[in-house]
């Protein structure tokens, strides 16, 4: 049963899940960890600790506000019940010079502000897989912050434009109108669309510490609005993009859970690439793409299909990025079977264990 401070803050929960805000059980247990740590008594941590794990995007951030306020007003009595009494203060002997104490209050601010942020930095440079349950729940909020890769391609038509080549039949068309007579030239010039994005990401055994963030970081990267395909490959190649579309990224996950049937098992790199190649890539989803594969390269299938299949892909692709998890780690080298076979089909090689690492994918991954 829920002590009186968590039936409080569950209270709120549960009122701003009725309010429409899409608040699941994830989100409270994260919540729930997160005013632990900050502290009830510290009411500006507590506003924070909720809104950055109950709320799911700018649209119930004013629902929040009106709500905590009035919701933690009327419960004012029993949040003071809550609330430890401050720990007794030593006194010491003043050494600073005369004057040079005044104005502590908001230094203590900037320094508690600049202590958070250097603890959400070293957050983003930490391999996922040595974190703790705390420590994933707090970074699960912030894949928002992440870049979004987008690629581009010159586009197959021409467009009116007031500036860029001379439009020939836009040109003499005006001229025929004005029966002949000298007229203004047209202008016309190629611009440039999206390139499409394809994620295939390893969800075997070996990989299992990183699953969740990557299909958080898949998540996020669908939602960008962008051309991108996701699929889980282990002993089979499920397509997880539709399931991944919901806004809500705890439901969109909970969604892909219930889609991929390998969560953990084997590794058959090379025959899941043929699935994709034979009934999508083929046919046009790869051809022109960027496709990202992640995976540690670990292969029980044999070699031989993985590298005929890397260079059918290499063929139609325009870019084939390559991300493992230990790349950039220290002592590690490229001697997995898998690794070695793909390689000299891949257009770049890069890690991808932690938030920094994500971010500079989208760099390599929009550099086209």
């Amino acid at each position: 049963m829920p002590t009186a401070p968590d039936a409080l803050l569950l209270g709120f929960a549960h009122a701003l899940r009725a309010s429409g805000v899409a608040v699941t059980a994830d989100r409270e247990a994260t919540y729930l960890a997160a005013v632990t740590e900050v502290g009830m008594g510290n009411e500006r941590a507590t506003y924070w600790a909720g809104r950055a794990t109950l709320t799911g995007g700018p649209d119930d951030v004013d629902r929040y506000d009106k709500l905590f306020h009035a919701w933690f007003t009327a419960h004012q009595e029993e949040l003071r019940l809550t609330r430890q009494p401050p720990p007794p203060t030593m006194v010491q002997a003043d050494l600073t010079d005369e004057g040079e104490g005044e104005g502590d209050g908001p230094d203590q601010e900037t320094d508690a502000v600049q202590a958070i942020a250097s603890g959400l930095e070293v957050l983003r440079q930490r391999d996922v897989a040595s974190m703790s349950g705390t420590e994933k729940a707090i970074l699960a909020t912030m894949f928002a912050s992440l870049k979004r890769p987008v690629p581009r391609r010159r586009a197959t038509r021409h467009t009116a434009w007031h500036r860029g080549a001379v439009d020939p039949r836009r040109t003499l068309r005006r001229q025929l109108e004005h029966f002949g007579e000298p007229v203004e030239l047209s202008w016309r010039h190629r611009g440039s669309r999206s390139r499409r994005v394809v994620l295939l990401v390893d969800v075997s055994g070996s990989m299992s510490a990183y699953a969740d963030a990557l299909l958080r970081l898949a998540h996020h990267w669908v939602m960008g609005g962008g051309s991108v395909e996701v699929f889980t490959m282990g002993t089979r190649l499920t397509h997880v993009t539709r399931a991944l579309r919901q806004r809500d990224p705890e439901r969109a996950l909970v969604a892909a859970g219930d889609v991929v049937p390998d969560w953990s098992g084997g590794t058959r790199l090379g025959e899941s690439l043929k699935a994709f190649l034979d009934r999508w890539g083929q046919r046009g989803m790869a051809r022109g793409a960027v496709v990202v594969v992640y995976s540690d390269g670990w292969e029980r299938g044999g070699v031989e299909l993985l590298e005929e299949q890397m260079r059918r892909l290499s063929s139609l692709a325009h870019r084939v990025v390559w991300v493992n998890p230990h790349r950039g780690k220290a002592g590690y080298l490229p001697v997995q079977q898998g690794i070695v076979a793909a390689l000299p089909h891949c257009s770049d090689f890069v890690a991808g264990h932690s938030l920094r690492t994500f971010d500079d994918l989208a760099e390599v991954v929009t550099r086209g």
